[in-house]
């Protein structure tokens, strides 16, 4: 979905804004659309709908907005994919705070899949990062955008769209980004509803105004609503930081892919269908996965991955000595994160050591 405000996934950016921030916090849906999504869509008897579902879809030519000046495309059999959420209000999201006209990544992931398919990598990038964002040309409107120093990570969306936000994570990790998904609110709770819902525990409670969360410690069945309310609380859980909310975010992420492959939808063609309507509707993909035989070719090679076998951690980061609020990347920590998946290697646990994420009682309120 490109140009999303609110509910996909932008972060709550320093850098400037064409028109007055909404109060409202944005968090994120992510991987979970990505691992959880792109399955629902894969698998046989999708032909007599083909033209239905392919029609559903938006796509970005990633590649012509960026050009040559790129890393490598190294052709090993891995697969690296940036996974964004867009916070657009317009649309069915105006429920969730006011449409701005812009829209900014209030969560990202690079999902990198092994030679084999059969594990995972995922990395999340704190939507307030600050970052040294390259020059880039929009993929919206076609216009040079220039560069900023500490800038936050989600403004590279907000000023050029989904290519100078690969542009970003690219010069981040010095790998190339294979592919791009970007997914929003609405769409997010239409496939947990399609899916019956998500089994969660908690075992604390949430309460949460902000987010109209309330659940008492327990297993819970959330439907789209209550899950969307889930991922999107900050106040409510942990230390209250952005950081503790990527580690629900990927408590929860691990919960829906369990969700997909317990509801058997490849025996039921109606689920089925209904599922990828609404996984086709609420995505959106760079070219090269522009189309129901190219997307479902992708979640087919994602069949094999179980969620044990995807390893989520945050890029290793430490809060900004300047401002409480941001954070910035831990440069050699970070680095040993972006090699591992440049040899398509597992992450060290020495990488994440010293971070500021993946700490905290966030991680463990969710199973």
């Amino acid at each position: 979905m490109s140009g999303r405000n609110g509910s996909g996934i932008r972060i709550r950016a320093t850098g400037r804004r064409r028109k007055k921030p909404s109060r409202r916090r944005r968090a994120a849906v992510i991987a979970a659309w990505t691992l959880a999504g792109a399955v629902a869509v894969g698998g046989g008897g999708l032909a007599f709908a083909y033209f239905e579902l392919n029609g559903n879809l938006k796509a970005v030519d990633i590649n012509a907005a960026l050009g040559k000046d790129r890393p490598d495309d190294v052709d090993n059999g891995s697969q690296d994919v940036l996974v964004l959420g867009s916070d657009s209000r317009s649309g069915a999201n105006a429920a969730y705070g006011t449409d701005e006209g812009t829209a900014r990544s209030d969560a990202a992931m690079v999902l990198h899949i092994d030679q084999g398919h059969r594990t995972a990598s995922v990395v999340s990038i704190p939507r307030d990062t600050l970052v040294t964002r390259p020059d880039c040309v929009s993929d919206t409107t076609g216009q040079p955008v220039a560069g900023e120093r500490r800038a936050m990570f989600n403004t590279a969306y907000e000023v050029g769209g989904p290519a100078c936000a690969v542009k970003t994570v690219e010069a981040m990790s010095g790998i190339r980004m294979d592919h791009y998904l970007e997914v929003d609110f609405t769409g997010f709770k239409k496939l947990v509803d399609e899916l019956g819902g998500v089994e969660i525990t908690t075992t604390t409670a949430i309460h949460d105004p902000k987010s109209h969360l309330d659940l008492d410690p327990g297993t819970h069945v959330l439907n789209g609503e209550q899950s969307l309310a889930l991922v999107r609380t900050r106040k409510g859980v942990g230390d209250g930081s952005d950081l503790g909310r990527i580690q629900l975010q990927q408590a929860f992420i691990k919960a829906l892919m369990e969700q997909v492959k317990s509801v058997g939808i490849f025996s039921d063609p109606k689920k089925l269908f209904d599922l990828a309507d609404a996984a086709t509707k609420a995505v959106t993909t760079d070219s090269e996965l522009g189309s129901v035989e190219q997307l479902a070719s992708f979640a087919n090679g994602l069949k094999g991955l179980s969620p044990e076998n995807v390893h989520m951690v945050t890029m290793p980061v430490q809060y900004d000595p300047a401002d409480p609020n941001r954070v910035v990347p831990l440069e050699e920590s970070a680095r040993q994160v972006w090699d591992a998946l440049k040899q398509d290697k597992p992450i060290p646990a020495s990488a994440t050591e010293k971070s500021a994420g993946d700490k905290g009682a966030a991680g463990g309120i969710v199973r």
